[in-house]
Parts: structure tokens; C-alpha cells; sequence
């Protein structure tokens, strides 16, 4: 049989592999995805090694094919021989030593005797000083907090907690969804993240269904914050506390393009799937959605103006900030009228560079606008 053939049985299979899974009948997803990787190994079997891509793009199906029926044997053993193709494209090789990384990490879990939630996000940082497998530190460990206090957003979204504006997350929350760090394949910088599932689950007896959705959640709420409408992001999130928190927590971790210009994000073993693209771009889609009408600005009040600076201190229970300016004269100014300022959104930029929106108001006090990091 042909190429064409088995991998057209490929798809269908894997098509009620996915009907099954939204029926929630998870051992008739997984026969599914295994009689779909099977037809797979056969369509790569039919091919000469010399046809490079489609070799490529047929080995990568059929290795995340026996991920998702969690037969990581036969998984490991296509991308093992996959890889010692000559004629095997970069991008192939890449997904499939990702792949291979995210069943260690997975294997070294469960010796550990450890548990987690579905799925494992890849995020990737490049471009500028970033070269492959290497980063500043400081900005990989900012990176690193920014999705990990994403995460616990998620976490909180989900077992309807009330809305944090100061502090971290309960230490119950922190105790039993702790993110976890995992290595990953070297290509730029990247790190994959893991939640450890909660221990104690009688905490949340409601929450059970919402759990093992927290990385698919934090995925589809990051992707809609960068959308051009914010009909998406009002669906997943329906509160408008949460969703700002959202869209700032997102402007976080999105570049500027001075330090470097991308950040993907996406699900480890999900090959079909577009990973997020976070870039220059997106930090002003961002920003428009921020954009609310202030009484002052309607009736013609002062306008913001942009100060650039280094965070040097805060007092928000004090309603204030500190910023050493490095731009025109360079002074420490305070800024006044933080308001509800989350400590989530600000507290990371402290010692670092950003850009802080104000207005003028009287004796020329610097009034509070925004705030988010300028890296």
C-alpha cells in the first residue's frame, strides 16, 4: 500500500481518538491512538530515506501518536530511528529530541514518585542576546517566575478563589500545585514546566474535573490575550479582576525587542499544534486591550506621558513607587496613586528597567497610570 493510504488511516483514527476524548472515554482514545500510530509506522515505512520532509513530518506524527496512547517504548524507538536519517530536517529533529526529553522527564517523575497534571508546557525564549542553550540569567529566572505566577492565576481561576491583589497565593495553593522546572532539549533557550497534582484533593472536592485542565487552560488564556478580540479571553476568563490580571501577567513575559525578541509556548506532544508566538507585536495588542477611558482624558485632562527608569522601590499598601530615571535627567522620582496595582504584575520589576505611564497632577505630583518592564 502506499504512503497516501496508511496515513490517511492514520488521520481517521486519530479523529476518534479525539471524539473519545471529549466523551471523556479515555481507554477508547488511547486503542484509537494506538491503531493510528500503528498505520502511521507503516506510511513511514513506505517511504525512501532520500525523501527527507515528508519522512521527517510522517516520523514526528507517528512518535506523538504513541505519546498520546502512552506507549512510550514505541514512541522512543521511532524517534531513535528517525533520528539517524542524514536526510532528516532540522525542524523533525527538534520535535522529535523535545519529545524524547518530555518522556524523561515523565519517566524520572514517576520513579520519584511523583504525580502531575495532563501535559507540559515548552517555553522557548530567543533572539537577541539569547544564543541556543544559553541565556542571561537573570532573564531566564525572570521568565521562569512570570510563568510560574501565570500558572498559579490559573490555578486560583479555577478553584474560584477570590480575587489576590496582594501577596502570593495561599499556602495551601502553594504546596499543592507546585510548578515544577524540567530540562529541556537545546534550541535557543527553553525550559519546560510541569504542575505537581495536589496530594490532598478532599481541599477542593469540587475541583477534581478542572485540575488536570490547569496546563491546557493557562495555554488557551495566553493565546487569547494576545488576540485581536477580546471575545475569546472574556469566555475562558469571565471576570474582569482575572482577566486584566491576565493580560498584564502575559505583558510580563512578552519582549520589547531590546533583550530579545520571542517567546514561544506550547504543549510538549501536541505536534499539530502552532506553539503561542509572543513578540513586540503582541505586547501592543496587549496594551490596546489595557487601554480603558478615564474620566480626566474625556473631558480633555492632562495626558499621559511615558517615563523610562529602573523600579527602585515600592510601598503599594503606601500608594506609591520609586523610579531612578534614565532618560532626560536622571533623578529618583516617586509616583503616587498605585490603587489596586497587583503585587503579581509589579513586584518581579523591581530592579529592573520599565516604562511607567502618568499623568501630572497638582503641586506636580507624577500620578500612577501603569506600569510594565522595558527588557
Amino acid at each position: 500500500m502506499s504512503w497516501l493510504k496508511h496515513h490517511t488511516d492514520s488521520e481517521h483514527y486519530a479523529v476518534q481518538a479525539e471524539m473519545a476524548l471529549k466523551d471523556g472515554d479515555k481507554p477508547l482514545a488511547s486503542q484509537c491512538y494506538r491503531l493510528a500510530a500503528e498505520a502511521e509506522i507503516l506510511a513511514l515505512n513506505s517511504l525512501p530515506p532520500e525523501k527527507g520532509r515528508t519522512f521527517g513530518i510522517t516520523a514526528v506524527s507517528a512518535s506523538a501518536l504513541w505519546y498520546k496512547a502512552a506507549d512510550f517504548m514505541h514512541c522512543e524507538q521511532v524517534v531513535y530511528q528517525a533520528l539517524t536519517n542524514p536526510n532528516l530536517p532540522s525542524f523533525a529533529a527538534n520535535e522529535l529530541k523535545s519529545l524524547l526529553q518530555t518522556i524523561w522527564n515523565i519517566t524520572a517523575a514517576e520513579e520519584a514518585g511523583l504525580s502531575f497534571t495532563e501535559g507540559e508546557v515548552l517555553v522557548s525564549v530567543s533572539g537577541g542576546v539569547v544564543m541556543t542553550g544559553g541565556a542571561p540569567l537573570d532573564l531566564i529566572l525572570r521568565k521562569v517566575d512570570e510563568v510560574g505566577r501565570l500558572f498559579y492565576r490559573t490555578v486560583e481561576m479555577l478553584l474560584e478563589v477570590p480575587f489576590r491583589r496582594r501577596g502570593m497565593p495561599t499556602p495551601e495553593i502553594q504546596e499543592q500545585f507546585r510548578p515544577w522546572l524540567f530540562q529541556a532539549p537545546a534550541g535557543s533557550y527553553q525550559f519546560a514546566v510541569r504542575i505537581e497534582k495536589p496530594q490532598q484533593m478532599d481541599l477542593w472536592p469540587n475541583a477534581a474535573p478542572s485540575i488536570n485542565e490547569i496546563t491546557s487552560r493557562f495555554l488557551n488564556i495566553v493565546k487569547a490575550t494576545t488576540a485581536d478580540s477580546e471575545d475569546e479571553l472574556k469566555q475562558l476568563v469571565p471576570k474582569e479582576d482575572y482577566r486584566e490580571a491576565f493580560l498584564k501577567l502575559t505583558r510580563n513575559l512578552t519582549p520589547t525587542g531590546k533583550l530579545y525578541s520571542k517567546v514561544e509556548l506550547k504543549a510538549s506532544g501536541e505536534t499539530e499544534q502552532r506553539p503561542i508566538v509572543l513578540e513586540p507585536y503582541s505586547r501592543m495588542v496587549i496594551n490596546n486591550a489595557l487601554k480603558k477611558p478615564r474620566g480626566e482624558e474625556e473631558l480633555g485632562g492632562p495626558e499621559e506621558i511615558q517615563l523610562r527608569g529602573v523600579l527602585r522601590g515600592l510601598q503599594l499598601d503606601k500608594d506609591w513607587i520609586e523610579v531612578n530615571l534614565t532618560e532626560g535627567e536622571c533623578k529618583t522620582v516617586k509616583i503616587v496613586g498605585t490603587g489596586d496595582v497587583i503585587d503579581d504584575v509589579v513586584g518581579p520589576m523591581v530592579n529592573n528597567r520599565v516604562i511607567v505611564n502618568v499623568v501630572t497632577g497638582p503641586k506636580g505630583k507624577l500620578i500612577f497610570r501603569d506600569i510594565q518592564p522595558d527588557d
